[in-house]
């Protein structure tokens, strides 16, 4: 019986239609490239296992509140508390049951690229979401951490379906309409979490590049208004923005 060509046992690698049984024959054909189509599929193969348990894990505190009958699960999450310039963006998302998204987890860990991608993947599929930005005049007015809490509450408050329990990174929430926990590394460890951390980050990252259109000299595009060497040196160079942080160190003491 004729071989196929390695193109054609490509292309069935490709398509996903290369079963067991063609698998064990296809580990008898001693052609290089075979064996190298055999290898990258397998290595495949350990990848998606490895998302699989990882998402799995993830899923843990949302299932537990779907087995006590609370379906609509919100995360909450923020993007900014530590920068020097800008505004804190908090997101709030009650993702479905059935929602799937492997390779999901802390904005931080993933690449630009990724969060776009499931920055639209999220909103698209979500039960609800809502985000909230506050300003850096707030932020300096009520200090960060009730600014961040004022942001959260505010992106709960656009869900529609309420929630019937909300998940919050690392941050207690005291009032709300429904029950409660803060997850400390929440966005690791939940994907309800995650996902609010995805439209957070996102959205905070494309005010920074709006704002650097304006001031471009403190580089807000690259360093999203934290406290790099280069953003300090150009602090004190040129002073503060508007949009800095006037109760932040080293702002405060260069506005002096």
């Amino acid at each position: 019986m004729k071989k196929q060509s390695i193109a054609s046992i490509k292309e069935l690698f490709d398509d996903n239609s290369v079963d067991e049984q063609l698998l064990r024959v296809l580990k008898q054909d001693e052609r290089k490239g075979v064996q190298q189509l055999i290898h990258r599929y397998e290595k495949q193969k350990i990848k998606q296992q490895e998302l699989e348990k990882v998402y799995e894990e993830m899923c843990s505190y949302e299932k537990i509140q779907f087995a006590n009958g609370n379906k609509l699960v919100a995360g909450v999450d923020e993007a900014g508390r530590g920068p020097l310039a800008g505004p804190v963006v908090a997101a709030a998302v009650i993702l479905p049951v059935d929602f799937k998204l492997l390779g999901l987890n802390d904005s931080k860990l993933l690449t630009e690229g990724q969060r776009q991608q499931f920055f639209d993947f999220i909103k698209e599929k979500s039960i609800s979401y809502g985000i909230s930005i506050v300003s850096n005049d707030t932020i300096d007015e009520i200090n960060i951490l009730e600014a961040t809490k004022l942001a959260m509450r505010n992106a709960i408050s656009q869900l529609d379906p309420c929630p019937d329990h909300t998940l919050v990174d690392a941050v207690p929430l005291e009032g709300l309409a429904c029950t409660s926990e803060s997850i400390i590394k929440g966005d690791a460890k939940s994907i309800s979490i995650a996902a609010a951390s995805i439209l957070a980050k996102v959205t905070r990252d494309r005010i920074m590049k709006e704002i650097h259109t304006n001031y471009p000299i403190y580089n807000f595009s690259s360093n999203m208004g934290y406290g790099t060497k280069d953003h300090v040196n150009n602090l004190y160079q040129y002073g503060a923005s508007p949009y800095h942080r006037k109760t932040f160190a080293p702002v405060k003491n260069i506005i002096k």
